[in-house]
């Protein structure tokens, strides 16, 4: 698995329902209130989001520089070849 593979699945929606259900499975387990369960399941949701965002961005970010180190030594040839 490569890393790229990696980082689309932990940032997946499955990824973040499955631990979210397992999450509240325990908090049932260990009977915390109902109001307590759904605080706690919103804090780590919204953390999941916010650490999903930052990877697909960067992702995306790493994406776009590699594509660019790609162009660039075709384009300096061309420059090269003119005069």
């Amino acid at each position: 698995m490569t890393k790229e593979d990696f980082i689309r699945k932990i940032t997946s929606r499955k990824f973040a329902s499955a631990l979210l259900a397992f999450i509240t499975a325990i908090l049932v387990a260990f009977n915390m209130s109902e109001n307590q369960i759904a605080q706690i399941v919103a804090i780590i949701g919204s953390f999941l989001t916010l650490i999903s965002y930052i990877l697909a961005e960067g992702q995306i970010d790493a994406a776009a520089i590699n594509s660019q180190a790609k162009e660039e030594p075709d384009s300096q040839k061309e420059e090269e070849e003119e005069p």
